[in-house]
Formats: structure tokens, sequence, C-alpha cells
């Protein structure tokens, strides 16, 4: 690794293994937003290839699974995140793939997904040679007629996360991050509440991957 990727393993998996993570800011206990635009692509879970960027210890993958879902991937910088998902699901975390990596450097299969699911990775992305990195793994991981749900800080969430910078973004900002290669089909705000009890604005765009 790297040494800024090294610290940012370290750091995340410091996060995961000094806090039940059922305390993190971002903690879901029904993820039902995620499952909801994941479902509205209209592709069948006997047919889809979901991967998870970002993942975690996100209950996503449960719920996934529990809605007949075939063999999602779930991907993280931390090894601890993933260890607690699967630690959760016990023996069905079999039926999962698990990538412990950073999303800019991973040798993902060409085409292997056909939805693409990030919630809270993408703005942490705070420079644009990383942003186009990051849509360069899409492109090459992500079939042509496939989907890309982006979650991201509104313009007026919070300005940083887990003592890390953000950007955050508008509509028309994240929209131009991805065009014109994924063309906008959707998109809703979000109102998340943290287990603390304060009100995060997330926005989440449902792009389409065109040719």
């Amino acid at each position: 690794m790297a040494p800024e990727e090294d610290q940012l393993h370290e750091h995340w998996n410091q996060i995961y293994s000094g806090n039940p993570a059922s305390s993190l800011s971002w903690y879901q206990d029904h993820p039902e937003h995620s499952l909801r635009r994941i479902q509205a692509t209209g592709i069948a879970p006997s047919s889809a290839a979901v991967i998870d960027v970002g993942g975690g210890a996100s209950k996503l993958v449960d719920a996934l699974l529990a809605e007949g879902y075939h063999n999602p991937t779930v991907l993280d910088l931390a090894e601890a995140g993933l260890e607690i998902a699967k630690r959760r699901l016990g023996t069905q975390a079999q039926r999962a793939s698990w990538i412990a990596g950073n999303i800019l450097h991973k040798d993902l299969a060409r085409n292997g997904y056909n939805i693409w699911h990030d919630r809270a990775v993408f703005h942490f992305l705070i420079n644009q040679q990383l942003r186009h990195d990051y849509l360069n793994r899409a492109l090459h991981a992500v079939r042509p007629g496939g989907h890309l749900i982006i979650t991201t800080f509104a313009e007026d969430g919070p300005g940083q996360c887990s003592g890390l910078p953000v950007v955050r973004y508008n509509l028309e900002q994240l929209q131009q991050q991805f065009a014109p290669s994924f063309s906008l089909l959707s998109h809703e705000r979000e109102l998340h509440r943290t287990p603390t009890g304060a009100v995060q604005s997330f926005l989440s765009c449902h792009f389409h991957r065109c040719g």
C-alpha cells in the first residue's frame, strides 16, 4: 500500500475495532432506502450481480440475502468491518463474496456487476484525480446497461465523517461527476438519524450505464 492508503486502512480498522457497529454514525438497523433503490433497478434477485462498495459492517448484505439476491459482493477497505458482518451472518456469510481493499485499486472482474451500490464512500474522495479513478473502476466493473447507486452527503450535510473531510454535493454536481458515461435516472434526498440522534442530510442518485 502507498503510505496514504496504509493510513486510511489503519484508520478505518481502528474505527470498527474500537466501537460497536451500532454506535457508528452511518449505522442503519434496517437499510430500507438502499434496498428499495436496488429493487428499483427492476433486476430480479436471481439475475442481479450486486456489489456494495464500502459496505463494511452494513446490514444491507443481510437484507439482500433475505430477499433472495444471489452471492452479493461486499467490498471495504477495513477487514474489521467485514469481519463484523461475517460474524453476524454466521453460516449465511458463505452466500456472499467478501473483498478487503481500496475500491480505487482492486482488480474487479470486467463487467462483473449490473448493480453498483455505494452509500458514503464517494464523498471521501476529495480531489478530482481520486474521483476520476473511481469512475474508471465503475466503468470497468459495471456492465453496459447496468446501474450505479451513489449516496453522498448533500450540500447541507456534514463537512466531515469519522474525522475525515468529505465533499458535499448538490444534484448537478454529483450528476456531473458521472456524466456522460452514466445517465441519471432518479434522485432523492435522505435524512438519516444517527445512533446519537443527530440528523444528516444525504443525496442519493440512481444512474444507468450508457453504451
